[in-house]
């Protein structure tokens, strides 16, 4: 059974948050979580709360142990932008566009065959 948690309107690139995504994609929670705390980039807090986020919902809602869960899988939509205008030389202006990500994080009950 796959729990999913979502942090939506994240004020951090999705290019940027996609690297912190890869590095917890296929780890065991435990592991992922290790992986994050560690991580000197901006994205890893935020990723770290939304892996916490679907651990609880997996313990809460779907009643399923925390220390048999595995990262399945985790992706990185692009969000709205926020579009402002920079001054230039002789009167011009160029845009700026501040991204923002949508995180999605699903885990999964690891399967022992």
């Amino acid at each position: 059974m796959e729990v999913k948690a979502v942090a939506k309107f994240i004020r951090i690139a999705p290019r940027k948050t996609r690297l912190v995504v890869g590095l917890i994609r296929g780890k065991s929670v435990n592991e992922a979580r290790r992986q994050l705390m560690v991580s000197p980039k901006l994205a890893a807090r935020t990723v770290l709360k939304a892996l916490n986020s679907a651990v609880a919902n997996a313990t809460n809602n779907a009643k399923l142990d925390p220390s048999t869960l595995v990262v399945v899988k985790t992706w990185v939509d692009e969000g709205p932008k926020i579009k402002r205008f920079a001054p230039r030389a002789q009167g011009r202006a160029t845009p700026i566009r501040h991204r923002m990500s949508h995180i999605h994080v699903v885990v999964s009950p690891k399967i022992t065959t």
